[in-house]
């Protein structure tokens, strides 16, 4: 894989499907179905998931390509893949709330290595480079030349005051049990995989998440982390979480910045 011929291809589908969403967005109306597994799905997704695929299929055609919008895809076994959620956070989006991104990863033998995370509505544009490293784009955003970045690096953690991101959308007592666990400072509350994106960032320390997540939710956000220092292990052994798993389903987990002494399960 040349890795600087897939950071712009990524970062460039990225900003074109949300551009796609956001015309949809900003309209007086617009479609939801839902899916089989009773989640919802909306005109959005299918349009940013039919760029974003032909995009990827064009330019990347001997790799594998998963994507959560075409169930045929989830078949595919490998554990080296492209991996996409078009519109993560789409109850973000029905509700008009912003929080939501469109998702585009790269996963090497089971290690999420290089993604891309957009959140069109909040104008915040996060992505690793050709070496790994990972950074935050400044807007506004052209397709064709990248603007100013700034190198993201995770937080320098204070375990007696640490600050914890927990979803916006599926909080739920158990969360709120083991993040008691921990001497917290204060709480952020975020949307779809910007949260891997805060602890990025330096703006949490800590995202623990007990729920029912897909690989293509949380594959480039995990490597937008990795690029910045954190980590994401499962939450029962806290050992690193891979991909390529049967159906593509995560266990729970856990993404922290390192200094952060992990409470047991």
């Amino acid at each position: 894989m040349n890795y600087d011929d897939l950071v712009v291809a990524m970062r460039r589908l990225a900003l074109e499907a949300g551009q796609k969403i956001m015309e949809i967005y900003e309209a007086d109306d617009f479609d939801v179905k839902v899916k089989s597994d009773d989640s919802p799905v909306t005109e959005a997704d299918e349009a940013a998931d039919a760029l974003i695929s032909a995009g990827l299929r064009a330019a990347f055609p001997d790799i594998m390509l998963v994507t959560e919008e075409q169930a045929d895809s989830h078949k595919s076994k490998g554990d080296t893949f492209l991996i996409v959620d078009p519109l993560d956070g789409t109850k973000e989006f029905i509700n008009r709330r912003g929080d939501f991104t469109v998702n585009i990863a790269f996963v090497e033998a089971g290690v999420p290595t290089r993604g891309v995370v957009y959140a069109p509505a909040r104008d915040r544009m996060f992505y690793t480079l050709a070496d790994g490293s990972s950074v935050e784009e400044q807007g506004p955003f052209g397709l064709e030349a990248a603007g100013t970045t700034t190198q993201l690096r995770v937080a320098a953690s204070d375990n007696d005051a640490l600050m914890v991101v927990a979803s916006k959308s599926h909080r739920d007592q158990a969360t709120d049990d083991y993040i008691n666990r921990y001497s917290v400072k204060d709480m952020k509350s975020a949307g779809s995989s910007l949260k891997f994106c805060l602890v990025a960032t330096g703006e949490a320390d800590l995202y623990p998440r007990v729920g029912r997540t897909m690989e293509w939710d949380t594959a480039a956000g995990h490597a937008v982390l990795s690029g910045a220092g954190g980590a994401v292990v499962r939450y029962d052994d806290h050992s690193p979480l891979r991909y390529g798993k049967e159906g593509y389903a995560n266990p729970f987990f856990i993404a922290y910045a390192p200094g952060v002494e992990l409470k047991e399960a």
